[in-house]
């Protein structure tokens, strides 16, 4: 879609965002502090017009990426197809909570069969539901073969690495909430370290004997390391039961993601201060290739984020109908008003 056309579609709704130069064009949800915007960049050496996407996903963050445009062309090749895809959790307690999100924003996903991988949302037209793993919904974002998905943050910190095509829309969907901790063992050589800097000064490690770590996060565990300081550190790659590993022998600690802790606790194991890498829960992304080149990804990007933002807003409120019988509006009003204890905080409405 071209920079024009989403503008006049979109222009009267939103204001424009303050990370972009005076002549880019930008379009703001009414509804959030979340927005993308679309602007004309600087001309590439072949006189040919850049193109940026920005996401600000809060008053304290901002994602920004360039990409050149020639000849109307992104330079990373994005597949040719006309319908937007959607990539959602296939199985798990996400992927029931994303449903039921959407369901609560009236955007009912529609499954034929439960056995099929694709569905529709009918409120969304052209746009395609389809059901992956979620390190496979991070992976087609960055092949182009999905356009938003909806995982965990700590989804797409493992496997998307930092690369600057994911957009992270919206980044509290409130639930799936978690955190990427490091846990050790209470008892023994650990029975007194309490914290991440007196764990790296155990005489213990050295390059001969190195911190044996069990993870399934073999990208944000070695670099949490390494930007901690823990030089004599090797991981083991491990899914699922980690907490047996350092009573098995086959570990010293585990680098794994905690809810509420009591599944550590059960197994003698403790987290440390200092020792979280990652704290995590559902986010909306996009591929920033799909919101400049595929028509229609940036307005049914827009269409969501004021659905989701609309419904985690009112989440926090509710309303009160009562019937009072009066002649009249201001009658009833008069009523209310001389009862403290009916016309709340602010009054009637």
């Amino acid at each position: 879609m071209s920079v024009s056309s989403a503008s006049l579609f979109l222009q009267p709704y939103f204001r424009q965002c303050p990370s972009l130069s005076p002549s880019g064009l930008s379009f703001f949800c009414p509804l959030s502090s979340f927005h993308i915007s679309v602007a004309s960049g600087p001309t590439t050496a072949t006189n040919k017009p850049a193109a940026a996407v920005t996401c600000c996903v809060s008053s304290s963050q901002q994602f920004e990426s360039h990409v050149s445009v020639v000849n109307g062309n992104i330079d990373n090749r994005i597949s040719e197809r006309d319908e937007i895809r959607l990539g959602l959790p296939s199985k798990g307690r996400m992927a029931a909570d994303t449903l039921d999100l959407l369901k609560d924003c009236q955007l009912s996903v529609k499954q034929v069969n439960p056995r099929q991988y694709v569905a529709q949302i009918p409120q969304l037209s052209n746009l395609e539901v389809w059901f992956q793993r979620p390190k496979d919904i991070v992976r087609k974002l960055l092949s182009g073969d999905l356009d938003l998905g909806i995982v965990g943050l700590d989804t797409v910190s493992e496997f998307g690495q930092g690369n600057e095509d994911l957009i992270i829309v919206h980044d509290a969907l409130d639930y799936g909430d978690c955190r990427l901790s490091l846990a050790i063992p209470k008892y023994g050589i650990f029975e007194n370290i309490n914290s991440l800097r007196e764990l790296a000064q155990m005489p213990q490690w050295t390059a001969e004997k190195p911190l044996r770590v069990a993870t399934g996060f073999t990208y944000l565990g070695p670099k949490f390391m390494k930007d901690n300081g823990l030089k004599h550190v090797v991981f083991s790659t491990a899914d699922g039961a980690l907490e047996a590993a350092p009573a098995m022998g086959i570990a010293d600690a585990i680098l794994d993601l905690v809810s509420s802790g009591t599944t550590l606790r059960e197994n003698n194991l403790k987290e440390i201060e200092g020792g979280v890498v990652l704290e995590s829960q559902a986010v909306l992304v996009a591929s920033r290739k799909s919101l400049i080149r595929r028509k229609g990804v940036l307005d049914a990007t827009h269409e969501i984020l004021e659905r989701l933002e609309a419904h985690l807003r009112a989440s926090g409120q509710f309303t009160v109908t009562a019937n009072m019988r009066g002649n009249s509006a201001e009658e009833v009003a008069e009523r209310i008003l001389s009862q403290t204890s009916f016309s709340g905080l602010q009054g009637p409405t």
